[in-house]
């Protein structure tokens, strides 16, 4: 018996037009079942992203960016971001990112609340940025790895925060705390075999409590006063004392100028005199009568009117009438 006769026997009452409906409707599907497995067998990898092959579960190989191909049903491809920078918040939530980034209004008291070393408390909000450095770690070696991210992130900031008081955590420790965060929390990721780069973590806001934030903004704003005042009394100090060093100095010149010239002075003048003395020895009359005639000539014009006579001058009053007639 041939197959068409076995077709007939099986489907005897089939008309030949459903029978040719039927043909075409299992063509259809043979067809849909060849695209549903090209589909499952090409994928397309993004460029900050790599694809991980895993069969069964069992990881198989890692690719690249692009188009790349695996066993459709058999494989299955899970599309990792190590290129992208990623985050988690603490404290607060990010409702819509942008030019005007809105933050939900809904507090996280159980993320920020901290106790400080100090005993004091504080609502600590901060960021972890992170990338994923190795894809393979962070899907198989660690259950829920951003779970495990945000608890050792947490523990870290509760430890570091412990260590501090609640000036330093709401002043200036603040850059220190989230570089100490930073290093803690990358070693504990390490160590777990997270897969996962931390790149910063931000203070967000660091608050004290609403109970007693009037007060602390009261602390605050004396520290900033005084800071202030500190920084007037530098300036003033800076503007005063380099002056006052500045005279100091020139004046000490000036004396030493001096003295240089009244030593130089005297040593001309020594000189001088040794000079005169040895002319005198030589001729003690002739020097004598020319050292009378130069101090005279220095003095008399100084002495303003003056009237000179011999010893046998009698009357001076002409002469007197003279000069003031002269003088007129």
């Amino acid at each position: 018996m041939t197959d068409k006769n076995n077709y007939a026997v099986n489907m005897p009452n089939i008309p030949p037009d459903v029978q040719k409906v039927l043909k075409h409707t299992k063509l259809i599907l043979s067809l849909l079942v060849v695209l549903v497995l090209l589909l499952n067998t090409f994928f397309q990898i993004d460029p900050e992203e790599v694809g991980i092959i895993t069969r069964f579960g069992k990881y198989i190989r890692t690719v690249e960016s692009g188009l790349n191909l695996k066993i459709p049903l058999l494989e299955k491809v899970t599309k990792v971001a190590v290129e992208r920078q990623q985050k988690e918040e603490f404290g607060f939530r990010t409702k819509k990112a942008g030019v005007n980034t809105q933050y939900s209004s809904k507090r996280y008291l159980n993320e920020s609340l901290m106790l400080t070393g100090d005993l004091n408390l504080a609502n600590v909000e901060w960021v972890v940025q992170y990338r994923i450095s190795n894809p393979f770690n962070y899907l198989f070696k660690v259950r829920n790895p951003e779970s495990t991210l945000r608890d050792i992130s947490e523990a870290a900031m509760r430890q570091i925060v412990g260590d501090r008081t609640v000036n330093e955590v709401l002043t200036v420790g603040r850059t220190e705390i989230s570089d100490k965060v930073e290093n803690l929390i990358q070693q504990t990721c390490t160590e777990y075999s997270l897969g996962v780069k931390i790149e910063q973590v931000v203070l967000q806001d660091v608050n004290p409590p609403d109970l007693v934030k009037d007060a602390f903004n009261a602390v605050n704003e004396a520290q900033q006063e005084k800071a202030t005042l500190i920084n007037k009394a530098k300036s003033e100090y800076n503007k005063v004392i380099p002056k006052a060093r500045g005279q100091a100095k020139e004046t000490v010149q000036k004396a030493e100028g001096f003295a240089t010239e009244r030593t130089n002075t005297a040593l001309g003048e020594v000189a001088r005199f040794n000079a005169l003395y040895k002319e005198y020895v030589k001729a003690p009359f002739i020097t004598r009568q020319r050292i009378y005639l130069e101090t005279m000539s220095e003095v008399i014009p100084k002495l303003g009117h003056k009237i000179i006579t011999d010893d046998k001058g009698n009357n001076v009053l002409p002469l007197l009438q003279m000069q003031l007639t002269g003088t007129k």
